[in-house]
């Protein structure tokens, strides 16, 4: 079975995943408590739900948990994704 990081702005639809590393540095403060609070860190179980329908693809609905949340692209990118293949 063959490994494969992507980042979450660039994770499939409907493609389960784990997450494997979040770049908190490039992130603001705010962004990076509410997604603490949110759940996210390494390890969870994450799915790419939708992407916006502009040339932006803002926001990102991702699955983690129960829970449905939203994303913008930028910080979608900032978190890394491990997925089977």
């Amino acid at each position: 079975m063959q490994i494969a990081i992507v980042q979450l702005d660039h994770l499939p639809l409907n493609q389960i995943a784990v997450i494997r590393s979040i770049d908190w540095e490039s992130l603001p403060d705010h962004e990076g408590h509410r997604l603490r609070s949110l759940g996210f860190e390494p390890g969870v179980t994450i799915e790419a739900l939708h992407k916006g329908i502009l040339m932006w693809r803002d926001p990102l609905s991702v699955r983690v948990g129960r829970m449905t949340v939203a994303l913008r692209t930028k910080v979608a990118a900032a978190i890394d994704c491990e997925l089977s293949t």
